[in-house]
């Protein structure tokens, strides 16, 4: 995955994301959008065999906006984590009724 800056100012990010398509963006996106501080969210996928979406952030007060995007990506990393915990629980549960 390759990251790069389109623009970027005090309350505005835009960033493309590289080899991404819209399960990671759209797990990110619905993230994101939980934080207070984000006003607006969202990603553009300009060309379905072109896998490099552009993800916009613009924040609220004086929350930079990568720093809410980097929160957003630990969040998601920690839902994962949690999503994963659960389902080997799940798994070892069912192999025990077997």
């Amino acid at each position: 995955m390759k990251v790069r800056v389109l623009r970027k100012k005090p309350n505005e990010l835009r960033i493309e994301i590289e080899g991404e398509g819209h399960t990671f963006c759209n797990a990110l996106q619905k993230v994101l959008l939980e934080d207070e501080a984000v006003e607006m969210g969202g990603y553009d996928m300009p060309h379905p065999l072109v896998s490099s979406p552009t993800f916009y952030v613009r924040t609220k007060g004086n929350r930079r906006p990568e720093s809410v995007l980097g929160d957003a990506a630990k969040n998601l990393q920690r839902q994962n984590s949690d999503f994963r915990k659960a389902f080997e629980k799940a798994a070892k549960a069912w192999q025990k009724k077997k």
